[in-house]
């Protein structure tokens, strides 16, 4: 499994619960703040669910 950089790049204001929540999990609080993760399936998943207010990159 390789690393990947995930950035949030849309506000989590107006969005549901879960979705606020999975953009905690994965260590995102503000709007352009990156963070650098592994590839793990779990992961993905959760990017994957919030696809629409981040982007992935290799890292």
């Amino acid at each position: 499994m390789g690393k990947i950089k995930i950035t949030q790049v849309k506000s989590k204001i107006d969005r549901p619960k879960r979705q606020k929540a999975t953009l905690f999990a994965l260590g995102l609080r503000k709007t352009n703040q990156s963070v650098v993760k592994e590839a793990t399936p779990q992961i993905l998943g959760m990017v994957r669910k919030v696809s629409h207010l981040v982007t992935v990159e290799d890292a």
